[in-house]
């Protein structure tokens, strides 16, 4: 019996009409549950998030909004176990897998309850010191960030149900601005979930949560001035979504985080069998195996000093060789199915174009079980790190490429740089002049960088991790924007606003907290 997904809009859960899609377990291929949102009227729920939701976030203070996510994500936790099967079921995730995404969401959101004691007692953001702007002090200016006076449309990705819904809800929930959460849809199932232990809980006001299941329809044709849209997914849609003519006529504010050809770089010093080559090989395998390498922050392009290239061959395929994939309840599992159908026949079919400009060292795209969505790891050697395949096609599964180059930092930083834009690139060296030039060479192209060494192997989370301190996103094809980084990932769902006038009224009311006092 399939599960009928409800949208929960304008106080109430609505169930689409007209034709739903079907959503599939991901290791037997049965039918798990349909959605449609067919029917919503997205005009009332912008304007229910606006008129409803919004004052009464702004009502609130940093530090009571900061209480309502640390109490969301324990009452979330509770529920973690029936999660995490949802996940393996509907997603094909494995536990550990399963824990990644879901114990991501619970984490960001006590995280942002954290970063809110950072924010203080009140309803906007002091932005630097005062100026003073004329021949004396009593002409004072001040920056300040104040609650955008909209809503925040949250398309989500389908690899990160929960994790990715709530990194954006942690930061506009923070910022006192309304979500609207709409998950990608062949995985769907742990996002409804989540949206009804939300509701369930009580904790947000109303109006300040809605959930979208199914298709955004004339949403975006509706945004206004005042509203916010944040998007995970593929270049091709993120295009579309922001050339929506209405989003520029109003000049919605947008943030994409879009496909990245991630790289990760093996420096010329790094010798075999040290704790930095090891490191090395275990985020490669790492990247490929986790979430059957539907990652947005995985490694895809592998960068090697032509010497070594054999021995890291060598080395992979005997790691890549150990991973056992099938149905992710069983313990015996280290890798389940790709999520969807969908996804099955577009990492089969990239694997059979970057295998035209090189060879398959490990996988490939054969059928790996009778049913289910199954790919082997698949390691692959480029004939040459110029083939331009390597550097334009991202194949979102466990699938990366051998690249060879000189060991010279240059050519390393100028190799990756033909990705056009990462979220984030690693790279491997003891040797810090070498590091200096690499970083400095490849930093324009990222919106993060990891260094592996020998002094920090043991205590380091892996390059993929995405931690709600540091800044995610990155430039060019990566999208351009940025979230999360902490208290930076509240500014995005707030308007910077320079206040100008005499500095007894300007400083005192606007001012930092403890100079206003002072004053």
């Amino acid at each position: 019996m399939t599960t009928t997904l409800t949208s929960y809009v304008q106080g109430a859960w609505h169930a689409g009409s007209g034709d739903p899609r079907t959503l599939y377990n991901a290791t037997t291929e049965e039918p798990m549950a349909t959605v449609s949102s067919d029917g919503i009227d997205f005009g009332g729920v912008l304007a229910h998030a606006r008129d409803v939701g919004g004052p009464a976030l702004r009502g609130m203070t940093f530090e009571q909004r900061g209480a309502m996510l640390k109490a969301l994500s324990g009452a979330l936790h509770e529920h973690r176990e029936e999660l995490l099967d949802l996940s393996a079921a509907n997603a094909g995730t494995t536990r550990k897998d399963g824990k990644f995404d879901i114990d991501g969401a619970t984490g960001t959101l006590a995280a942002y309850a954290y970063f809110a004691k950072e924010c203080g007692p009140r309803t906007f953001l002091s932005d630097g010191d005062g100026i003073q702007l004329g021949r004396t002090a009593r002409f004072w200016g001040q920056h300040i960030y104040v609650p955008k006076h909209g809503a925040a449309v949250h398309i989500n990705a389908f690899n990160f149900p929960a994790w990715n819904m709530f990194e954006k809800a942690a930061c506009s929930l923070l910022a006192g601005v309304p979500v609207i959460e709409k998950p990608g849809t062949a995985t769907a199932m742990v996002a409804w979930r989540m949206a009804q232990i939300v509701v369930e809980s009580g904790l947000v006001p109303e109006g300040g949560w809605q959930f979208i299941a199914g298709s955004t329809g004339d949403l975006l044709d509706k945004m206004g001035p005042q509203d916010v849209m944040a998007f995970t997914g593929s270049a091709w849609t993120a295009n579309k979504l922001r050339s929506n003519p209405n989003l520029i006529q109003n000049s919605v504010r947008v943030n994409i985080e879009a496909d990245s050809l991630n790289a990760t770089v093996l420096g010329p010093d790094v010798e075999p069998g040290s704790e930095s080559w090891n490191l090395f090989l275990r985020n490669v395998v790492l990247d490929m195996q986790q979430k059957t390498g539907q990652k947005c922050t995985a490694i895809r392009r592998v960068l090697v000093p032509q010497d070594r290239m054999a021995e890291v061959t060598e080395q992979l395929v005997a790691m890549l060789g150990e991973i056992v994939t099938g149905d992710p309840t069983d313990r015996a599992t280290t890798m389940g199915p790709l999520a969807s159908a969908a996804q099955l026949r577009d990492v089969r079919e990239g694997i059979g174009r970057l295998a035209q400009a090189g060879r398959i060292v490990c996988g490939g795209a054969d059928p790996v079980h009778e049913k289910g969505y199954f790919v082997a790891p698949t390691l692959l050697e480029a004939n040459s790190s110029d083939e331009e395949v390597f550097h334009r096609d991202e194949v979102f599964g466990p699938v990366a490429t051998l690249l060879p180059y000189s060991g010279a930092a240059a050519d390393a930083a100028a190799i990756v740089a033909r990705g056009e834009g990462s979220l984030v690139g690693s790279l491997y060296s003891n040797d810090t002049p070498w590091v200096e030039e690499a970083v400095l060479g490849m930093a324009p192209w990222h919106g993060r960088l990891w260094v592996g060494s020998d002094r920090m192997a043991e205590q380091s989370l892996p390059p993929g991790m995405v931690l709600p301190a540091m800044v995610h996103g990155g430039p060019g094809r990566a999208g351009g924007g940025e979230e999360l980084g902490g208290v930076r990932g509240i500014l995005f769902y707030m308007q910077r606003t320079a206040v100008q006038g005499f500095k007894g009224q300007v400083h005192g009311c606007f001012g930092k907290v403890e100079e206003a006092k002072a004053t």
